[in-house]
């Protein structure tokens, strides 16, 4: 929980802080790149620390992401340029996926299935205090003394995370077979990276000959890595894991792209503050936790049989939000009430289904492999998010090339990740559920489960 809420406590508030960052280091035409730098090197973190975490346990590990995290944290709070401030959120994303890494192997070693979607919904509690006053006091810092701060602040959490977590992570391994180790997966993971930033890059001069020629080579470049890096049938969109996988990156894309350039716009286009900015993503953040705890008492209820429905109900709330936010953002007369219901809306349907499809991949993981699988959940999850940001922030500079204006460019960003949310809702009903026709299996892990846990 510590070290889920420094995290996600160092996010939401770049969230808010973003725009005045850009402009402070003279580099808003880069401003995506402070979200993607974060996630594209958080998917060398995760597979990094995956491929680690069978062999050497989570003490190990969680020290070494600690003190990359910690690097990062310095290097962006005394950056005086636009690409310090990259190479800072790169070192952070690397820590912060594979601390994350740590915390969902934890998960699948300690915790029955029955008892798993309570756990994540649990850790969705680590965001309520981030969200409660992390966007709000980031924009009340960036504002009223600096943005540096904010990454200051952050140091005495993770000296407490610390000092508490490793105790308990000490003796913790894997009591299955270990997996035989290679070095390809962290190697594929660097290529996915490049190849993206590449993609990326030559997207936002892709008018330019070269801008072309960089976003083809970073598509060629990724599509080997992707296939070896993802389940098996993934862009067949095979039925179970595959499928799961693919419903929970387009979902996950969608909802923190919106996110970032929701606050863009609302401080850009809407004038509004920073702090009041940052009050409308912490309502997000704060639906999110709630929806994760009802998600939980509606599985303890139906044994976890309607696991799939209620991925599916999510996603269509998500895609209520996300044209709430886009008539918010488009319309003359959106405001701050209606910004702050379309966030509301957008967090309740992420947070129904967030954990759930945590909970369903979980179940596909094998005895001496529960490293890997958490792994490539966080994997999913960097890298939709860092390729949607990063499209989201490519289509804004262009916007920007053709002097269209920041709305147009945010507004088509949004178009995007509409899109994405309507393809996850279609992928959502190729969700299979594991061992799902035996209830009677289901109910006798919980009732193990709530024992050992007594």
């Amino acid at each position: 929980m510590l070290i889920l809420t420094t995290v996600a406590f160092e996010g939401l508030a770049i969230t808010t802080i973003a725009p005045a960052l850009a402009q402070s280091l003279q580099g808003i035409h880069l401003y995506g790149w402070i979200f993607s730098a974060f996630l594209l090197s958080q998917i060398i973190g995760t597979m990094v620390i995956g491929q680690q975490l069978d062999k050497h346990g989570v003490f190990r590990s969680i020290l070494v992401s600690f003190a990359i995290f910690t690097i990062g944290i310095v290097v962006a709070a005394t950056a005086f340029h636009m690409y310090m401030m990259i190479a800072g959120r790169a070192l952070q994303g690397f820590g912060a996926g594979a601390l994350s890494t740590c915390v969902y192997y934890s998960v699948t070693l300690r915790y029955p299935d029955a008892l798993r979607t309570k756990i994540l919904a649990a850790f969705s509690m680590a965001f309520v205090i981030p969200a409660l006053i992390g966007p709000y006091v980031a924009g009340l810092i960036a504002a009223y003394v600096s943005w540096r701060w904010v990454f200051w602040i952050v140091l005495p959490l993770i000296a407490l995370a610390l000092s508490l977590t490793l105790p308990s992570f000490r003796h913790l391994y894997s009591n299955g077979p270990t997996a035989p180790r290679g070095r390809k997966k962290e190697i594929y993971a660097i290529l996915l990276a490049i190849g993206t930033g590449l993609l990326l890059t030559g997207l936002g001069e892709i008018l330019k000959w070269w801008g072309m020629m960089l976003a083809v080579a970073g598509v060629c470049m990724m599509i080997r890595p992707l296939q070896l890096l993802l389940p098996e049938g993934t862009f067949k969109m095979k039925q179970g894991l595959p499928a799961t996988m693919v419903t929970r990156a387009l979902y996950v894309a969608c909802y923190f792209a919106t996110e970032s350039y929701v606050v863009l716009a609302l401080t850009q286009v809407k004038g509004l503050s920073e702090e009041v900015a940052g009050l409308i993503v912490a309502a997000g953040a704060l639906s999110w936790s709630t929806a994760a705890w009802v998600q939980s008492k509606l599985d303890e209820r139906d044994l976890g049989r309607g696991r799939r429905s209620r991925v599916t109900y999510g996603i269509g709330i998500m895609i209520v939000g996300v044209l709430l936010v886009m008539m918010a953002i488009g319309l003359p007369g959106g405001g701050i009430v209606l910004a702050l219901t379309s966030q509301i809306i957008i967090g309740f349907g992420v947070g129904l289904a967030n954990p759930t499809t945590g909970a369903i991949a979980l179940q596909y993981a094998q005895a001496g492999k529960e490293g890997e699988v958490s792994a490539t959940l966080q994997f999913v999850d960097s890298f939709s998010i860092g390729l949607s940001i990063g499209l989201s922030g490519a289509l804004i500079a262009l916007s920007e090339t053709f002097q269209w204006g920041i709305l147009t460019g945010v507004l088509i960003a949004l178009s995007l990740q509409l899109c994405f949310v309507l393809l996850s809702l279609l992928a959502s009903f190729r969700i299979t559920i594991r061992g799902s026709a035996g209830t009677h299996a289901y109910e006798e892990t919980l009732s193990s489960g709530t024992s050992n846990s007594m």
